[in-house]
């Protein structure tokens, strides 16, 4: 008898070890689930962010204009040293890896209360370990953070056509700077509109060198990364078709190095993501134009031409 019940506690006991070690592995599913797909919602290029440097005014919201009478967003990711910022260092399992991590200590746990002793222990160590490493890279990899509430896409979704005149009485409401104004004249527009159709043609066909001799290195830096995330994955993003519907300047300054100009612009474009090596479009409708808003600025350095400087959303 005394045996007889001994194998039933052995059975149950098995039974609970698998039970609780099948939950372990369902947290686990579930928390890589959560990283693949926030990083598949960040894919398109630019990934609906704000990221790039306004010179001296990177950590002011830029003047209004009739396109983009809204608040553009701040800089979500940015070289550019905010003055007024504390400095600290943030966590590397943000929201990202949190159900990853949580499903690998619960794992851990699990052992421990089973029993398991140091070599669960061991185990803990060593995956909390490996998601700090995966994490790590996929953020790097991947690194968009806290995205754009709504459908606004990015760089990926980005055109110019015809630029307007200067914002009248929104951006005169703007406190005065101690960068002094700069006019921009119709060649300027007419460069604006260039590069970002030239810009939208080189990312879709992945031409980095394009890209670099158009973009400041931070900004190529951030179209590396979207292109090479894509790549990872067997994707390819395809932009084509962009046509401005409307833009106007925001405002436009000198500094000491370099001339700066921010635009708001309405546009149009296709874009697609597609699998690259069958063809087959993951997403996005070749016969449907997507409409966008957004505010690019432009730096000039001295004595050299306009270059794409930042992408803020509204």
């Amino acid at each position: 008898m005394g045996v007889m019940t001994k194998r039933i506690f052995t059975r149950r006991a098995g039974t609970v070890r698998s039970i609780l070690g099948f939950l372990a592995c369902l947290a686990i599913v579930a928390g890589t689930v959560v990283m693949l797909s926030t990083a598949a919602a960040d894919a398109r290029a630019g990934g609906g962010s704000s990221f790039g440097s306004r010179g001296s005014r990177s950590f002011s919201t830029p003047a209004p204009t009739p396109t983009a009478p809204g608040a553009a967003a701040p800089f979500q990711r940015s070289m550019q040293q905010n003055p007024g910022a504390p400095m600290g260092m943030s966590s590397p399992f943000g929201g990202l890896g949190r159900g990853l991590l949580f499903g690998l200590v619960g794992g851990g746990l699990i052992g421990m209360l089973m029993g398991n002793g140091m070599g669960s222990i061991f185990s803990l160590i060593l995956q909390v370990g490996l998601i700090f490493i995966l994490v790590r890279f996929a953020m790097a990899l991947f690194g968009r953070r806290a995205a754009v509430a709504g459908n606004q896409p990015g760089f990926a979704r980005s055109g110019l056509g015809s630029m307007g005149a200067p914002a009248g009485p929104a951006a005169s409401t703007r406190p005065p700077s101690a960068a002094p104004p700069l006019p921009i004249t119709a060649a300027d527009y007419a460069r604006f509109e260039q590069l970002l159709t030239d810009i939208q043609s080189a990312f879709g066909r992945e031409d980095v060198a394009g890209l670099r001799r158009m973009s400041t290195p931070e900004m190529m830096s951030h179209f590396e990364e979207e292109l090479a995330a894509n790549a990872a994955k067997g994707l390819v993003n395809k932009v084509s078709g962009a046509k401005l519907l409307r833009g106007d300047l925001s405002e436009a300054w000198r500094e000491t190095q370099a001339d700066y100009a921010t635009v708001a612009m309405r546009y149009q474009i296709l874009d697609m993501m597609v699998e690259r090596s069958t063809g087959r479009i993951v997403s996005g409708d070749p016969a449907r134009p997507d409409q966008v808003t957004e505010i690019w600025t432009f730096l000039r350095p001295r004595g050299g031409d306009w270059q794409l400087s930042a992408i803020q959303q509204v």
